[in-house]
């Protein structure tokens, strides 16, 4: 098969031939339909975020399922699945304690040394080397993926849009209704208008927020912001965000959503939101990036500020494709570029210069042979 090879920090991706991978016990082969382009890849790419090397990359895919492994009941081949970033062993104590964003085996074996739960990667190039793979590794044409993370589509969702369901829709979900625990009627901030952050005002919308301000310094993205469902947007290069959004709200938001992954952006949230308001922070940042929150204002006005990374796939990845099917979310209209299989490179160039509005995806259909 074809990969997109990352093998140095700063440099071009390359197109490689791999051999395929076949799936072992409790896993499934996808044909790749499509690659979401997400910043957390750009961040391996430009060294904020140690991975081993060479690897393939891409972590938000659709597919349809030519293969499973022993054991797998869920999904069968023939069949349309969207798959979640996050792949959890449902072993480990995290698992077993619901927590599968939490779960050791991911984060130990595949976020550490890019393998599967047998300690093992998936991928080898034509010398027999080993290639790590980043997630399910959907920068390749076929992605073994544990059982776990595989979910089949409801009927009449479109497959290469559903990609951006498993990490963009599902972080989203996970941040709204997981960790900030929006309810109907209350109020939300999203700070950052990108993939995520519009995902999270889409989710906002469908939960029943009585208003939704976004915030972010790019008029563009507010634009796309308003589209997605928010009632207010505010550019803070031209005002004082925290203030605006407290005078808006009567004296701040129910909750807020960092969709960042910045000091000073974490600091917003935390000034934004009401006595006892929730704050979740989503993006991610650089090795050593502080947010310098005043200590007295935390505890004496009881904000809550709770990382949220991902959600619980087995729980929460059902939700967001019920959401999808009921056209509570828009997926479709979330994805505003495409990229062909050999232009992945330039799709990540693109979203590193602050190009993308929205989701771009890598459209495996019609990348050439």
């Amino acid at each position: 098969m074809r990969a997109q090879v990352f093998r140095q920090v700063g440099q071009p991706l390359e197109m490689t031939t791999l051999r395929d991978p076949r799936p072992e016990p409790g896993e499934v082969l996808v044909k790749v339909a499509a690659c979401g382009v997400c910043h957390s890849d750009l961040h391996v790419m430009r060294g904020d975020i140690a991975f081993p090397t060479p690897a393939v990359l891409g972590h938000e895919m659709s597919g349809t399922v030519v293969e499973v492994g022993p054991g797998v009941t869920n999904v069968a081949v023939g069949d349309p699945v969207a798959t979640t970033f996050i792949m959890p062993c449902g072993a480990c104590p995290a698992c077993w304690r619901g927590q599968e964003e939490l779960c050791q085996k991911f984060f130990g074996l595949n976020r550490l040394k890019g393998h599967l739960y047998d300690d093992r990667t998936r991928l080898f190039d034509g010398r027999g080397e080993p290639v790590a793979m980043y997630s399910m590794a959907a920068l390749g044409e076929l992605s073994v993926v544990p059982a776990t993370a595989a979910f089949k589509l409801p009927p009449g969702l479109a497959l290469a849009e559903s990609a951006v369901l498993g990490c963009a829709f599902f972080t989203a979900f996970g941040a709204v209704r997981t960790t900030a625990k929006l309810s109907i009627g209350e109020t939300m901030a999203v700070i950052g208008a990108g993939g995520v952050g519009l995902a999270a005002i889409q989710v906002a919308r469908a939960v029943g927020a009585s208003r939704i301000v976004a915030v972010d310094v790019d008029d563009g993205k507010l634009a796309a912001a308003r589209a997605a469902g928010a009632t207010d947007a505010v550019n803070s290069l031209a005002a004082d965000a925290a203030a605006v959004v407290r005078e808006l709200t009567g004296g701040g938001v129910d909750a807020a959503v960092e969709a960042v992954g910045r000091g000073e952006t974490i600091v917003q949230a935390v000034a934004m939101v009401r006595e006892g308001g929730r704050v979740a922070p989503v993006g991610l940042a650089g090795p050593g990036a502080t947010a310098d929150i005043p200590i007295t204002h935390l505890v004496r006005r009881k904000v809550q500020v709770l990382g949220s990374f991902g959600a619980r796939p087995r729980v929460d990845m059902p939700a967001v494709l019920g959401l999808a099917a009921s056209g509570a979310i828009d997926y479709r209209s979330a994805v505003t570029r495409r990229y062909r299989h050999q232009d992945a490179w330039q799709a990540y160039a693109d979203l590193g210069r602050g190009e993308v509005i929205g989701r771009a995806i890598i459209d495996y259909a019609g990348s050439g042979g």
